[in-house]
């Protein structure tokens, strides 16, 4: 018979999994106490939370949240990492921690929009630039197209305006060309 704490624990956890935009499964090991606070401390600055929770517990919640194909990255001790917003900056975090990690630590894969990543999907996903970065490749993308076609449509009347220019340039020297022609033929 499941106690009331288990069954708050299960329902603690389902709904963290159902409002979770990434949840990435990793492997503490070997973690002292100091290495949890650094690894707790580096992830709250990537906005993420670090949640270890025994195996059965998150089984009954994966499965009550229509999540079960998520077990499949979960084995042994397990501490999920939990990204409610930026996925990217998530990856980074995670996959910047297990950089310097001590050797207990390990990326075991991800679950994102009801698909399981590999760590080499989580490590390719940090790569991904952040989102301002991305916009502003975005509109220059777009703007470049733009440009070419304004400057396009604006070349025929740069022309129109060079070609008047040098006629209004050019005006004073054939009205006194055309007065001396005139002239010479009244003189005649």
């Amino acid at each position: 018979m499941p106690t009331q704490k288990k069954i708050d624990a299960v329902a603690d956890i389902k709904d963290r999994l159902e409002r979770a935009a990434m949840v990435i499964s990793t492997n503490y090991r070997g973690l002292n106490v100091k290495d949890m606070q650094d690894l707790r401390r580096k992830l709250r600055e990537g906005n993420l939370e670090i949640r270890v929770i025994k195996n059965s517990l998150l089984k009954l919640a994966a499965d009550q949240s229509d999540r079960s194909s998520f077990m499949e990255i979960v084995e042994g001790p397990t501490a999920l990492a939990i990204a409610y917003e930026d996925v990217v900056e998530g990856a980074k975090a995670v996959t910047d921690y297990a950089k310097s990690a001590p050797a207990g630590f390990a990326v075991r894969g991800a679950f994102l929009d009801g698909q399981i990543l590999t760590e080499k999907d989580v490590a390719a996903l940090a790569t991904i630039p952040p989102k301002p970065v991305l916009i502003a490749q975005i509109a220059g993308g777009l703007q470049s197209p733009l440009i070419g076609l304004v400057r396009l449509l604006d070349a025929p009347i740069y022309e129109l305006n060079s070609l008047l220019a040098s006629l209004l340039r050019e005006l004073p020297g054939l009205l006194d060309a055309r007065i001396t022609q005139l002239e010479g033929q009244e003189s005649a």
